[in-house]
């Protein structure tokens, strides 16, 4: 091995150090909400269904079945990378810890591998497939978790390699999806988001995959032995289609009694909240509309989107919406399936950008965020406010640099409530021009101008009187100038 080879090789080893020291921040055991977030009812709910570690899946009692608990998976992950840097992929390594450990699993120790593009049998190759089965079995694993999307071919051959269960990144995802979901919605989407999965990594053995008989007579296989025509793996694709078109039928319906509700909400601004996972969205929705949602040191704790009023300094009333967390990779299938909910950013006013200052790589969640979002039509055009969570505790050259480059940014502390008021002004000048209280008699031939109040404005009184329809009602500042001007107790139409 050349002396550049050794170097490269030791930093990958310290990096796989690094991510393992850390593993057991992902999900904090230490981790107290701040008075903000109010009384947390949910937080006892979602521990119960959290694996804890050194408990057997044998159940020596019957009463063990109360308490949901089950033995912590042990795994072991393997990532590679082709471009950037080993701090690069020793983020990305740390980030599938984390993962792991919010899915409910023990991160026992890790490989890292440097190669120009992903073995097309194996993803890692044969020689560290086979290093990888060793620390494997050195360290009783059942579990593979890859830092990367495998193919269906590559998962088998990885598996026949380890002799363990081998899962990519994007089931882990999809796992802790299908963990937080509570919502109607939010479970027929991340179910949707699995079937579009699971669909072509079908697997049969033996007589499951074997179709109809035949005529093989000599081998007692001729009368009474011919099936339906159809493998077993033919009729589950069948059912899984099946139940995805019913799914997209089912969240296709939910969306008028979604529109209805964001009709409702039309006539007060809306803020959206978006963010990389566990940068703080919910802690800063806490912060500034007491709401109490879940606040956990665990990557996806929210799934379901949240709408709550808030009110800025100089009085003017809005609402928050708080949405799912991105990341780095988000499997496709979610993007599809949760598209109805990054459809509310859409029809948002203004967007917080939440941005977790103290991590080791914000700009790389930031491009993460906005790649996401730029699928998102309409999106584009709305005003943006960077907001730089965490600087309590982010390194100040860190700040600096984030500042530097956003076009209007504010720092705070969802912790300890710094910053909040620089964000309600912010928020404030960012907002629609509030609408104007107009009492106006327009005459009958104005008719377009009801009906431009009664799409865009919010009507409090409609009468009809002889000059004309009588209306009292809140409308942007243009509309209103117009309305004053052809009311007929006040100045000449123009």
């Amino acid at each position: 091995m050349t002396e550049p080879e050794e170097e490269s090789t030791a930093r990958i080893q310290e990096a796989i150090e690094r991510v393992l020291s850390r593993t057991g921040t992902a999900v904090s055991k230490d981790h107290t909400p701040s008075k903000a977030d109010g009384d947390q009812s949910e937080r006892e709910d979602r521990a119960a269904l959290r694996r804890i570690e050194r408990i057997s899946t044998e159940l020596e009692d019957v009463s063990e079945v109360e308490y949901r608990a089950l033995r912590l998976e042990r795994v072991v992950l393997a990532g590679q990378w082709s471009h950037g840097t080993v701090e690069q992929a020793e983020v990305s390594m740390r980030e599938l810890a984390a993962l792991a450990e919010t899915a409910g699993s023990l991160v026992l120790d890790g490989v890292l591998q440097r190669r120009p593009h992903p073995d097309p049998a194996t993803y890692l190759g044969a020689g560290k497939s086979k290093e990888l089965a060793a620390i494997v079995a050195a360290v009783g694993a059942d579990t593979v978790i890859i830092n990367g999307d495998l193919a269906p071919s590559q998962r088998r051959a990885l598996e026949d390699a380890v002799r363990v269960k081998v899962v990519d990144r994007t089931a882990v995802i999809l796992d802790i999806f299908a963990q937080h979901a509570k919502s109607k919605e939010g479970k027929a989407q991340v179910e949707l988001a699995q079937l579009e999965y699971l669909l072509p990594r079908l697997r049969g053995w033996g007589d499951s995959m074997s179709r109809q008989a035949g005529g093989r007579v000599a081998s007692g296989e001729g009368i009474g032995a011919r099936g339906p025509g159809e493998t077993k793996i033919e009729l589950d694709r069948r059912r899984i289609r099946t139940r995805m078109a019913h799914l997209r039928r089912q969240i296709k319906a939910m969306g008028p009694a979604r529109e209805v509700r964001r009709e409702r909400r039309e006539t007060v601004p809306n803020v959206a909240i978006v963010g990389y996972t566990n940068a703080g969205k919910s802690s800063i929705l806490n912060r500034l509309t007491g709401a109490g949602v879940l606040v956990e040191n665990t990557l996806f704790a929210t799934l379901d989107p949240t709408v709550r009023r808030a009110e800025t300094s100089g009085g003017r009333i809005f609402t928050l919406s708080d949405t799912v967390g991105f990341v780095r990779d988000l499997p496709h299938q979610l993007v599809a399936a949760f598209q109805s909910t990054l459809e509310e950013v859409a029809h948002a006013n203004l967007i917080l950008h939440i941005v977790d200052a103290a991590h080791d790589d914000p700009e790389g969640q930031i491009r993460a965020v906005r790649e996401v979002l730029a699928g998102v039509p309409g999106v584009q055009d709305i005003p943006e406010i960077l907001v730089l969570n965490k600087c309590d505790i982010a390194d100040p050259a860190s700040v600096v640099r984030l500042r530097v480059n956003a076009e209007e940014a504010v720092e705070v502390s969802a912790l300890t409530g710094l910053g909040f008021p620089d964000l309600l002004l912010a928020i404030e000048r960012g907002l629609p021009e509030p609408r104007e209280k107009v009492d106006v008699t327009v005459p009958y031939t104005r008719g377009e101008l009801i009906s431009e109040a009664h799409e865009h404005g919010e009507i409090i009184e409609e009468t009809h009187d002889p000059g004309g329809t009588h209306l009292i009602a809140r409308v942007d500042g243009a509309l209103a100038s117009r309305l004053r001007g052809s009311d007929t107790n006040g100045p000449a139409s123009p």
